[in-house]
This record gives structure tokens, sequence and C-alpha cells, in this order.
């Protein structure tokens, strides 16, 4: 009996093996791809970094803030752009605040303004901000040349009435302190065309004399205590950027369409459950951020491919809250949270802009790190 000798054709057994190699190297590079396209390596190197710092003794709050992660790499790269843009535009403010017409003053050992300022009543500018000042002085009703009163992150929790007697101020800044009224004055100022009172966390209305200001175009009053879009801001014609997100909205008034030049709308961290049709009417309209969480009804005209407004959805996911043995600290804390916020819709709002279209809705993501 004869052996038996299979004969195989090299050629097919070399195919099928080659076949074999060239999957196996397909896998192992889209492997390679996604570890590096993988956040897992970025936050072990930030944990290492912490436990480092940790370690030498470095507070956590000097090195770690609670914040949103958007895994969006053009987003975080116009943030990190943006905040190069704000290091140039800080040194081109330095030269121009140079000006003897123009004041400055920064830093928490600050805790009241220089004695010196009174006489200075031909300034045109006042930026002070990082400070511990508290309030603001009856006379700066002196300075009638006042064109800008940018005044963001200090104590403030006090604005004098008689600020209302700036009649050339243009725009008001007094975000990220702590105020907890506007004074009705504020609507003698019939110039202003930008108002931010962002950031304060216990503003729940404005004056209704604030209807006066009909060269507004800038407002924002996000992240205070707003139950309802102020009736004064509905009476600002000309107005075009309203920022009412991270309140207490929990429906709009039917006669949003007021605003007829309203350009960009944001509204996202409120508990909205529906939009009105008025929103239809506002022709100008180009953006509109919501919150999606309790959104059950809005116009389908919203979400039409042919229309320019961009409308986005965010599905929100809040902070988890960590305690604070001190009120104050806890303040602090918040507001922190806060500025963080809006620095990260800024530049996401920036980004969509800038695409010729948007998702439906946006899942925002977020993580703290407790070491």
């Amino acid at each position: 009996m004869g052996h038996k000798v299979v004969v195989f054709d090299i050629s097919v057994v070399r195919a099928l093996w080659e076949t074999r190699v060239k999957k196996h190297k397909a896998r192992q590079r889209k492997e390679a791809e996604r570890l590096e396209q993988s956040a897992l390596e970025k936050i072990k190197e930030e944990w290492s970094f912490a436990a480092e710092c940790q370690r030498k003794g470095i507070p956590q709050a000097q090195y770690c803030k609670n914040g949103f992660v958007d895994t969006s790499a053009r987003l975080l790269d116009k943030m990190e752009q943006g905040s190069l843009a704000r290091r140039s535009s800080c040194a081109k403010d330095g030269a121009r605040r140079s000006s003897r017409f123009v004041f400055e003053l920064c830093g928490e050992h600050w805790k009241e303004l220089p004695d010196t300022l009174q006489e200075q009543t031909h300034l045109k500018e006042w930026h002070i901000s990082n400070t511990l000042i508290q309030s603001i002085p009856t006379y700066i009703e002196l300075f009638q040349a006042m064109r800008i009163l940018d005044l963001p992150k200090n104590q403030i929790s006090h604005l004098p009435a008689e600020i209302g007697r700036l009649k050339n101020l243009k725009e008001l800044n007094v975000s990220f302190n702590h105020l907890t009224s506007v004074p009705a004055a504020l609507g003698d100022c019939v110039g202003l065309e930008r108002l931010d009172f962002s950031g304060n966390l216990e503003l729940t209305e404005l004056p209704f004399e604030l209807s006066n200001l009909k060269q507004v175009t800038f407002v924002d009053i996000s992240a205070n205590k707003f139950a309802s879009v102020p009736i004064c801001v509905l009476r600002m014609p000309s107005l075009q950027w309203l920022d009412v997100s991270s309140n207490r909205l929990s429906d709009l008034p039917q006669d949003m369409d007021r605003l007829e030049e309203l350009q960009t709308f944001l509204l996202y961290r409120n508990k909205l459950t529906y939009l009105p049709q008025a929103l239809l009417n506002l022709k100008k309209l180009t953006l509109l951020v919501v919150s999606g969480d309790h959104l059950v009804e809005f116009p389908s005209a919203l979400c039409d491919e042919s229309s320019p407004l961009k409308f986005v959805s965010l599905m929100d996911n809040p902070l988890a809250k960590t305690g604070c043995e001190q009120g104050q600290e806890s303040s602090e804390s918040e507001q922190d949270r806060r500025h963080f916020d809006k620095e990260f819709m800024k530049a996401y709002i920036e980004d969509l802009k800038e695409r010729e279209s948007v998702p439906s809705y946006t899942t925002k993501v977020s993580f703290s790190l407790q070491l």
C-alpha cells in the first residue's frame, strides 16, 4: 500500500496567509489609531500630574478645575487659540490703556479705589478686575466723559444710583460680582449699547426703567436667578444678542417677536418645556441654543434645513457639586464653575458659527477629579 501524498498549490497557501497578515495588520493599525484618539492616555497623564502635585503640597484649586469635556479636537483647539488670542489682546490692551484717558486696576491686594482717582474726572474708561473692591463710589457721577465701565470679577455688591448720570456711557460690564439688584437710575444712560450682568448668581430682576435703553445691542444676564425674560429687555428694539442661560426660566413670553433685530439667543441650562411660535417671527435670528432635557414641544420649523437658523438642543449633564465647609468658599466655587462653563460655551458657539450645519442635539459630558 503506497503513501498518500497531498499536493498543495503553494501560491494558494501564500495568498491565504498574505490575506490573513493584511487583516491582522489592519486590525493593529485600527487599534493603534483608537488608542491614539482615546482620552484614556490623557486622563492617565493628568491623574499622574495631579498625584504629583498633591505629593508636593500644591492646592487642588491651582491645578484642577471642574468643567465640561468635549471630544471635538477642533473645539479644544479653538479654546486654546482663544486663550492665546486673549493673551495677545491683553498685551494690546496694556498698550491702549497706557492712555491718560484710561484707568486700570487689577489684583486682590486692592480693597478700595485709590483716593487720587476722584481727581481724574477726565477719564473715559475704567478697567477694574480681580480685586476685592466691594462698591463703586458715588463720586463716579463726576466722570461725565465716561464711556466704558469694565468691572468684571470683583466683589461689588452695590451700584450707586449716581451711575445714571453718566450720559456718555456705552458699555457696562459688572459680570461675576455679587450684585443682588440693579439701580433704576441706570435707565437714564440712554446711550448704553452693551450690558453684562452675568455670573452674579443672585440677580432676579432688572428694573423696568431700563426699557429706556433703546440703543442696547448686547445683554448678558446668564448665571443668575431670573424666572423669566425681564420686561425691560423685551423693550430694547436694537437688541441683537441675548444670553439668559443658566437661570430659572420655565417658559418664554409670547411676545418674544418684539425683538425684531435679535440674532443670537442663548437659553441653555434652564427648564423650558416648550418654545413659543413667536420665535418663528424673529427673521434675523441665526442661532438658538437651548437645553433639551425638559423640552417637549417646539415649532418644527425651527429644525427646517432650509432655514438659516442654527437650532441647537443641549442634553445637559450637570456637574456634581461637592460640599464646602464655608458658604463663601461655596459661592466662589460656583462662580468659578459658571465662569468656566461660560468660556467653554463661548468657544463652542464660535465653532458653531463656522459650521455649515449643526447637530440637532449635543450632549455635554462632565467629570470631576477628587484626590
